[in-house]
């Protein structure tokens, strides 16, 4: 990749923008990347692993993460502009990142990521800082909660329905998530979804969510200088207030006291 460098020590993330011609091209991807459109790309197409291609088109904000040692083939008929973040296997390995391999995303991104790749090549040219660095932490934690979260890789989870609704959620934190859309996504009743679901995981929907959405902020919280209003807005909630108490609940301790630890 061209663009300049910003990282923890031994270039352990790479960030930079690029500007390109229209047309395309093969691709290989050494390390997990992600990239971030800055135009739109209506005749987009994208073949990953095969010959195949496909028309994906991409607007502004969207965008791909790619494995390591990912390859395949990307064409487009405008000229192309875009962010690009690469991570090292020594940074994901220093925040707990065990999935080596996923199924590439291609298309639209989380929201927080999207924030995330742009400040990190807004670092490229920055010297390296304890800033920096844990700017580098924070990219490289919440792609591993979105790409491997604990729940799904430590619950046995045999319905593939109730595999689409942790996906729905986990996608969907700082949304205002309802039942009906949760048990929609899974294709079943309320009443059957919330039954299938307790039994699965041992808490209701509820409950669940609630846990997901303030692991979400200890993360924010150690690893950002976002205010705490930003985090609860950035974890599905509004009333800043009720964010403080589900999380004392959770932690024992208010979130600027969990940040001062």
């Amino acid at each position: 990749m061209s663009g300049s460098r910003a990282g923890l020590g031994k270039d352990w993330l790479t960030a930079g923008r690029l500007d390109l011609p229209a047309g395309g091209g093969a691709f290989a991807i050494s390390r997990l990347a992600v990239g971030l459109f800055l135009v739109d790309q209506d005749r987009h197409r994208i073949a990953v692993g095969s010959d195949r291609k496909r028309v994906v088109p991409l607007r502004a904000g969207d965008g791909w993460i790619l494995p390591a040692g990912s390859s395949g083939t990307c064409e487009y008929d405008d000229a192309l502009s875009f962010l690009r973040v690469d991570l090292s296997d020594a940074l994901l390995d220093d925040v707990g990142f065990e999935k080596a391999d996923f199924n590439p995303v291609v298309g639209s991104l989380d929201p927080l990521l999207v924030q995330f790749v742009r400040h990190a090549a807004s670092l490229r040219d920055v010297p390296q800082s304890l800033y920096r660095d844990t700017m580098n932490l924070a990219v490289a934690a919440h792609l591993t909660q979105l790409l491997s979260p604990a729940p799904l890789s430590s619950v046995a989870i045999e319905d593939r329905r109730l595999r689409r609704a942790l996906a729905y959620i986990h996608d969907n934190l700082a949304e205002n998530l309802s039942l009906d859309d949760i048990a929609s996504e899974a294709a079943m009743s309320r009443f059957h979804f919330v039954r299938a679901f307790t039994a699965a995981l041992g808490t209701s929907p509820l409950q669940y969510v609630i846990r997901e959405r303030m692991e979400r902020a200890k993360v924010l919280l150690s690893t950002t200088r976002a205010p705490v209003a930003a985090v609860a807005i950035r974890v599905g909630y509004d009333d800043v207030s009720r964010f403080g108490r589900h999380f004392r609940r959770s932690t024992g301790l208010t979130p600027a006291a969990f940040r001062r630890r």
